[in-house]
């Protein structure tokens, strides 16, 4: 294994915002842990991810590739079975990959029935969580739908006296207004009451201590763990103290111009008339859910200290790397909108902090890196971290280990690139567009940032003169060739996909195929055994020419 490095932690919050980490710029969120964290490793403060929306932006994560490879485009849509995630990868390097929180898999139950794979057995099970092995799976809603219906967090609160048919509902998910009456949490009115559940019992806590609970338990084997926090992803409902800590004065303010609903795009259009983008523009709104969205992330950076504190006591920094970073981001309000349905800065671009223990990264501590990075690079940072070799024909991404050692590869990305399937979308069905043409996919460089719609114009915006994202300038006929020159870089991104994954890039280009194939007897266009006997003098010696099963029946065919 690579000198400082045996274990992984795998930090990964949902729907957080990169800007509301005090060492991301928040005047007033203050993240002591998290900044000391970045002081001990690197910063990356410009690291994109693969989608705005939780399944895909995961799957990206997970697989190291791009959301058009492993195909999962929606939160509904199941990673195919088959599809190889960092589990597969670290695990014949024996090191257990372990998930402690959410992940949002679907599991591909008609592919393994398919294959005749047994969801129960140890294969399903994996293939079922992602290629983790399970130790606490918990994704954080659990309404009466059946998502998660009775997790075993609500039997830790049964434990605790939360009863009821859904502690989660009735206790995490509920506050109690000035009256005493019970307020669901799924009412953004109510996001700045706390939640009835007491702070050690909610679900960041919980989760904290469960991660605990395995490394205790994780004895000398190295691992890979999956620490994966369900906040601040909204139901917006953040327990006392935390519930009381901001105001709306310590928000950061909206952004967002009435120019962009003038003539707006129409696939931004209609995404503004969402439900919760409708709601999130309303006066009052964003104001209302600050406070809880504010206070559940200080109560992540609080639990982060007590793992950090925990880690430190067993010398755990030693060894281990640590990474944290979020699915994506939230609107908020910003660019009239809700949740995560395009690709402004606030929901694509994600917070990336790497702690690398190996002495070699002692060059880049504490600093900030200005490359353009991905969710894709993190699945082949473990793998090298852990020894193992590189796989380029199967993943997209790039190790990051060359900038956590101060350097930056000449040959390194100047553009991103993230991909968003909107077919199960209310804006789809009020634009008519067909399922199969309900696909977004930006490129932004140092610039620029362009956005192909099907069907439809492009999206363009200008980063250095508009770094609100305010002026769409697709339709404009003075920015033809940069339109022009956008696609191309999009296209030529397109016509790269890592579909051949089952054959090494190395191992083609070591073999000469049709020598090879020849040397098995397979003759294709000699004239003659002469033409034969003289090709025979290039063949490497090391294949068939030598095999003595093969040898004389080519020597029979090269005599004239």
């Amino acid at each position: 294994m690579t000198r400082g490095v045996k274990n992984i932690l795998f930090i990964m919050c949902d729907q957080l915002r990169y800007d509301h980490l005090s060492c991301f710029g928040h005047p007033r969120l203050k993240t002591p842990n998290l900044d000391a964290l970045a002081a001990r490793g690197v910063i990356f403060d410009r690291a994109y991810v693969q989608s705005p929306v939780c399944g895909p932006s995961r799957m990206s994560y997970y697989t190291g590739r791009y959301v058009h490879a492993h195909g999962a485009s929606w939160n509904f849509v199941p990673l195919k079975a088959g599809e190889m995630t960092i589990g597969d990868h670290l695990r014949p390097l024996g090191v257990r990959s372990v998930l402690v929180g959410k992940t949002h898999m679907r599991a591909d139950a008609a592919g393994m029935s398919r294959l005749g794979i047994d969801p129960a057995s140890v294969i399903g099970r994996r293939i079922t969580e992602c290629g983790f092995d399970a130790y606490e799976r918990d994704d954080g809603i659990h309404p009466y739908s059946g998502h998660d219906p009775d997790p075993r967090y609500n039997d830790y609160l049964r434990a605790q006296g939360y009863g009821g048919d859904n502690p989660w509902e009735s206790w995490a998910n509920s506050a109690e207004d000035a009256d005493g009456t019970v307020r669901s949490g799924w009412f953004l009115k109510y996001s700045n009451l706390p939640a009835r559940v007491p702070d050690e019992h909610s679900e960041t806590p919980y989760i904290t201590r469960r991660a605990m609970d395995f490394i205790s338990e994780a004895g000398e084997q190295p691992w890979c763990l999956h620490l994966s926090y369900i906040k601040p992803h909204w139901p917006y409902l953040a327990p006392a103290p935390y519930a009381g800590m901001y105001g709306a004065d310590d928000a950061l303010p909206v952004v967002r111009s009435e120019a962009e609903r003038a003539d707006p795009h129409p696939v931004y259009a209609a995404m503004m008339q969402h439900r919760v983008s409708a709601t999130f523009s309303e006066p009052g709104v964003r104001e209302a859910v600050m406070p809880g969205y504010m206070g559940l992330i200080k109560q992540i950076d609080d639990q982060l200290g007590v793992l950090f504190r925990f880690m430190e006591a067993r010398g755990l920094f030693d060894n281990t790397m640590i990474v944290f970073t979020s699915d994506h981001g939230d609107y908020l309000g910003d660019h009239w909108m809700g949740e995560k349905d395009l690709f402004h800065e606030p929901v694509i671009r994600m917070p990336l902090i790497v702690y690398d223990p190996d002495p070699r990264a002692d060059a880049a501590r504490g600093t900030r890196c200005g490359a353009m990075v991905e969710a894709i690079d993190l699945a082949p940072t473990f793998l090298e971290a852990c020894g193992g070799v590189p796989v380029p024909h199967i993943m997209d991404g790039r190790s990051l280990r060359p900038l956590l050692f101060g350097q930056k590869p000449r040959d390194w990305r100047d553009h991103v690139i993230c991909e968003y399937d909107y077919a199960f979308q209310d804006s789809r069905i009020a634009l008519g567009t067909p399922a199969r043409q309900a696909w977004l996919r930006m490129v932004r460089d140092d610039r620029w940032k362009y956005v192909l719609a099907e069907g439809y114009r492009p999206m363009l915006y200008d980063l250095q003169e508009d770094p609100n994202e305010f002026v769409d300038l697709g339709a404009s006929p003075a920015h033809e060739a940069v339109r022009k020159h956008m696609e191309d870089l999009l296209f030529r991104w397109a016509r790269q996909p890592r579909q051949r994954a089952t054959v090494a890039d190395g191992t083609i280009e070591s073999i000469e195929v049709q020598p090879r194939i020849s040397e098995g007897g397979i003759l294709i266009g000699y004239w003659d055994e002469d033409d034969l006997a003289r090709a025979r003098q290039t063949f490497k010696p090391r294949f068939a020419s030598s095999n003595p099963l093969v040898k004389p029946t080519l020597d029979r065919l090269s005599q004239s």
